[in-house]
């Protein structure tokens, strides 16, 4: 496990453009390990580099009992509908607040294997498949508050993470590398990148 430092605000980098990957390698799959590893110790649904420091365009989504996700160059395509949310971040501790996100979306994203993906999401996995984009456009959540009076500050016994207080309790210390294996982008845990290369199909 390579647990990587989760910038915070006002640190410049979140309000950077991430760059597009221009060739998934064992750098950027390691990277992406390295990011769900991270995402999960701090008990959070979503990450992108960019709060990592890395201004690649890749995003991690780790939903509750769920395995982890990786996505690279994610983008959303079509967005529709309107729900008011609760949103925090892992790079605004100590923080929430209410916005408005799309009931339903498609976005595109490449795999392990440069595959192209398409998916329809709703609910938390559109929620923070918005949130993490939005991220890796320079994006916070706080830049959709309609008013003041809808970001405040929570509770000490909360935990700041993204997008739920459900934390992810079931974290197994020992994962290796993790890269996609099933057509929306599940992924699952090898011993190594070159393990991971040679077993997925």
């Amino acid at each position: 496990m390579s647990l990587l430092p989760i910038i915070e605000i006002p640190d410049p980098l979140l309000r950077k453009r991430a760059r597009k990957v221009r060739r998934i390698d064992k750098s950027v799959l390691k990277l992406a390990n390295n990011m769900v590893d991270t995402l999960r110790e701090a008990g959070g649904v979503g990450l992108a580099a960019n709060q990592v420091g890395e201004l690649q365009r890749i995003i991690v989504i780790q939903l509750p009992e769920e395995e982890a996700r990786i996505y690279v160059n994610p983008e959303i395509i079509k967005a529709e509908g309107e729900r008011e949310v609760e949103e925090g971040c892992l790079s605004i501790p100590g923080y929430r607040g209410k916005i408005i996100r799309s009931v339903t979306i498609r976005f595109g994203a490449l795999d392990h294997s440069s595959k192209r993906l398409r998916i329809d999401a709703d609910g938390l996995l559109a929620q923070a498949l918005e949130h993490e984009i939005d991220h890796l456009n320079g994006i916070l959540y706080t830049d959709h508050l309609r008013s003041h009076d809808d970001f405040y500050m929570i509770e000490e016994d909360h935990e700041g993470i993204e997008h739920t207080d459900t934390r992810l309790d079931d974290y197994d210390e020992d994962s290796g590398i993790i890269v996609p294996t099933t057509s929306d982008g599940i992924i699952k845990s090898y011993d190594s990148v070159d393990d991971a290369t040679k077993k997925v199909n």
